[in-house]
C-alpha cells in the first residue's frame, strides 16, 4: 500500500473512530480537552508508524491503547496520583485486544452510560453557551472539521474556531463531571442534546464539504445514540420524535447514490431500494411521540413530513399539501429562514413552482442565507419549471459556486447545462 493509501486510510479510521476514542480518554483523564490531545497525538503517531509498519488489524484499538500510553506520560509529568496510574494500566491490559466497534441496528440495550453519550451530556452541559454546546459537541463526537461546523451554522469559520476553545477552557475550569446528568439537570441539558445529535446525523446525510455525498458513519451513530436516548428517557415525546425523523430518513440511504457515487434527489429515487424495515421502525417511534400527547414538537412534526414520503410508493403519490401543511405548523413554532426555504419546496410541489418561486423571493435577502447554496439552488429548480432558463442557469451557476461538496457541485452543473436544452431534471431531495 501506497504512503497516500495509507494516509488515506487513517482518515477513514479517524473519521470512524475518533469520537469512540476521545469518549473513552475523557471518562479516564475527565478533561475533553485533554483527551481530544491525546487522541491526537496517537493520530500523529499513526501518520508516522503506518506507512511502514501497515494498517494493524484492529486500527481503533491501536489508537486507544498509543493514546493511554501518552495518557500514562502526562500523568506521570503532572504527577498525578499513583491510583490514576494504576487505573489506566488496568484499562491498558484489559482493552489490549479491543475490536473495533461497529453500528448495530439489533442492539438497542446499551448501556447508558455510554462513554459517546456521556461525552454528548458533558458537551451540552449549561456552563457553556448553546452554540459552543452545539460546536464542541460536533467536533468532538462527529470529528467534523471548524470549517464544516462553520457551513452547517452558516457562521464564519473563525467564530466556531473561538467557541470550541472557549467551551473547552470553560468545562475544564468547571471541573464539569464526565457523566450521565439525573433529575432536573438531565431534562434541563435534553433539548440541546437532540440539536447536537441531529446536526451530527444531517452531516452525515448531506456532507457540507468533501468529495462524498454522505457520510453514513455520522447517521448511524446519530442514530444509536438517539436510540440509547429514547431508551433513557421514554416519556419524552420528542426524543421518539427525533429519532422517527432519523430513522425514515436514513432509510433512503441506499436510493440517495448513483453508481458513481452521484446524488439522486428524491422525486428520482427508487423507492423498493428503501430500507422498509427502518421506515417501519420510524413509523413506530412517530406513533409513540403522538401517543404521548402534548402537541407535536419540532422534531415530531418533520418526521410527519418525512412519514408523508415514506407512506407513497411512488413519487406521485406524495401528499404534498399535507406536507405543505405540516411546514405552515413547523414555521410558526419554529420560524427559521431554513423551515421557510423548505416549504417553499413543498408550496411548489403542491401548488405550482410560481407559489415557491413567491415565498422564496421573500427570504432571499435573508442574511444567513448569503452564503447557503441550497437557496440558490431551490430558486433555479423554481424558475427551471416556469420556463425561465436563463435565470435557472444562473442560480444553479451560483449554487455550484457555493457549495464545498464535489458531487453537489457536480449535479448543479449539471443542472445549469441542462438548461441549454437537455432534458429537465426534478430538484426536490
Amino acid at each position: 500500500m501506497s504512503v497516500t493509501d495509507t494516509h488515506s486510510v487513517i482518515d477513514a479510521v479517524w473519521r470512524i473512530e475518533s469520537a469512540r476514542l476521545i469518549a473513552g480518554l475523557a471518562r479516564i483523564v475527565r478533561d475533553v480537552g485533554v483527551a481530544e490531545e491525546l487522541a491526537q497525538d496517537a493520530l500523529v503517531v499513526a501518520l508516522e508508524k503506518w506507512p511502514e509498519s501497515g494498517v494493524p488489524d484492529n486500527p481503533g484499538a491501536w489508537l486507544m491503547t498509543t493514546a493511554k500510553h501518552r495518557a500514562i506520560d502526562h500523568f506521570r509529568r503532572n504527577k498525578l496520583l499513583e491510583r490514576k496510574h494504576e487505573e489506566l494500566g488496568r484499562e491498558l491490559k484489559s482493552q489490549q485486544n479491543m475490536a473495533m466497534a461497529n453500528f448495530d441496528t439489533a442492539n438497542l440495550d446499551d448501556d447508558i452510560e455510554d462513554d459517546l453519550l456521556r461525552l454528548v451530556f458533558v458537551s451540552c452541559h449549561p456552563v457553556l453557551s448553546t452554540e459552543g454546546r452545539v460546536s464542541l459537541t460536533l467536533r468532538l463526537l462527529g470529528g467534523l472539521t471548524t470549517q464544516e461546523i462553520a457551513r452547517a451554522f452558516l457562521v464564519p469559520e473563525p467564530t466556531v474556531a473561538q467557541r470550541i476553545v472557549r467551551a473547552k477552557r470553560t468545562l475544564t475550569e468547571a471541573r464539569v463531571p464526565f457523566e450521565v446528568p439525573r433529575g432536573p439537570d438531565l431534562a434541563a441539558r435534553l433539548s440541546s442534546v437532540l440539536e447536537v445529535i441531529y446536526l451530527v446525523f444531517n452531516e452525515g446525510y448531506s456532507a457540507t464539504a468533501g468529495e462524498d455525498w454522505m457520510r453514513p458513519a455520522l447517521c448511524e451513530e446519530a442514530l444509536r445514540l438517539g436510540r440509547i436516548l429514547a431508551g433513557l428517557v421514554p416519556k419524552v415525546a420528542e426524543v421518539h420524535g427525533l429519532v422517527a425523523l432519523m430513522e425514515i430518513q436514513a432509510s433512503r440511504i441506499r436510493a440517495r447514490i448513483g453508481p458513481k457515487g452521484e446524488p439522486i434527489l428524491l422525486l428520482d429515487q427508487d423507492r423498493t431500494r428503501w430500507d422498509h424495515v427502518l421506515i417501519r421502525h420510524g413509523l413506530a417511534a412517530l406513533q409513540r411521540a403522538e401517543e404521548l400527547g402534548g402537541g407535536l414538537g419540532p422534531y415530531a412534526l418533520q418526521a410527519a413530513i418525512a412519514a408523508c414520503h415514506a407512506r407513497a410508493h411512488t413519487a406521485a403519490e406524495t401528499d404534498w399539501e399535507r406536507i405543505a401543511a405540516l411546514y405552515d405548523a413547523l414555521a410558526q413554532l419554529m420560524p427559521s429562514p431554513i423551515v421557510e426555504l423548505n416549504r417553499a419546496v413543498a408550496l411548489a410541489m403542491a401548488f405550482g413552482p410560481a407559489a415557491g418561486l413567491e415565498l422564496i423571493d421573500t427570504i432571499a435577502s435573508e442574511p444567513s442565507l448569503k452564503a447557503y447554496h441550497l437557496l440558490p439552488s431551490v430558486r433555479g429548480d423554481f424558475l427551471f419549471k416556469l420556463g425561465r432558463l436563463a435565470e435557472a442557469q444562473a442560480e444553479f451557476q451560483r449554487a455550484a459556486l457555493l457549495t464545498q461538496n464535489a458531487r453537489e457541485r457536480a449535479f448543479l452543473l449539471d443542472r445549469a447545462r441542462a438548461c441549454d436544452g437537455e432534458a429537465p431534471q426534478p430538484g426536490v431531495e
